[in-house]
């Protein structure tokens, strides 16, 4: 997985929402954020929608002009757990071109994708449960953080099998709108790479978001509005 080529990956892997104990259920919203991205100013935007019969969608996307980037999971609740059916990700950086999208199977327990993925990318690759992809971590990492659960997960994105694991770093003050908020700080870092998100309980998605490489930030969201 490439930063340049996925950077959202990444960033949804990490981005928390939905903080209460117990898990409460899931509830349509809208967040927008400021971004930057390479360097440039850029929109951002998270969503949750329902598409009925116990099925939702949760989409983030980030804008500027140099890229468009996006990923979308379409998934339901099966008892208690989040469980993904399908996704999208997508991405327009200059010139360049992707789009990969990606089925889950529980009937068959299999997870298969199609698009620009390498041949040996394509799967399938065996599901169990609880398994996840990137985008739809960041939920099931809410409640368990307010759960006080280990925040660790199996990850299945793009023909591969990957551990993550979150842990908190801290407590800080956050202004969001001109006002102050108490968020927790939660880090995970892969090589060199770290993901950092502030979470808010006034909040059902993340304050910010911050993503580094090499101890240089690549792709920064503060939260600027909600419905």
């Amino acid at each position: 997985m490439n930063l340049i080529n996925r950077p959202l990956t990444w960033i949804a892997a990490g981005a928390l929402a939905l903080v209460s104990l117990p898990a409460m259920a899931l509830e349509p919203f809208k967040a927008d954020y400021l971004a930057s991205y390479m360097g440039m100013q850029a929109n951002g935007t998270m969503t949750l929608t329902s598409e009925g019969a116990n099925k939702w969608r949760y989409s983030l996307k980030v804008k500027n002009q140099l890229a468009d980037l996006s990923q979308s999971t379409v998934f339901d609740e099966s008892n208690g757990r989040l469980r993904p059916l399908s996704s999208n990700d997508r991405s327009v950086l200059l010139v360049k071109k992707r789009n990969v999208d990606a089925t889950y199977n529980w009937s068959s327990n299999q997870a298969t994708w199609t698009g620009d993925v390498k041949p040996d990318r394509r799967g399938p690759v065996a599901l169990k449960t609880g398994d996840m992809d990137a985008l739809l971590i960041n939920l099931a990492i809410a409640r368990d953080l307010a759960a006080g659960k280990p925040l660790t997960y199996r990850m299945v994105d793009e023909g591969r099998i990957k551990p993550m694991t979150y842990k908190v770093v801290g407590q800080e003050k956050i202004n969001v709108a001109g006002k102050s908020y108490d968020a927790t700080k939660v880090s995970r870092t892969d090589g060199n790479k770290e993901l950092i998100a502030w979470i808010v309980k006034e909040f059902p998605v993340p304050a910010r978001l911050l993503q580094r490489e090499s101890g240089k930030d690549a792709l920064d969201l503060t939260i600027k509005g909600m419905n």
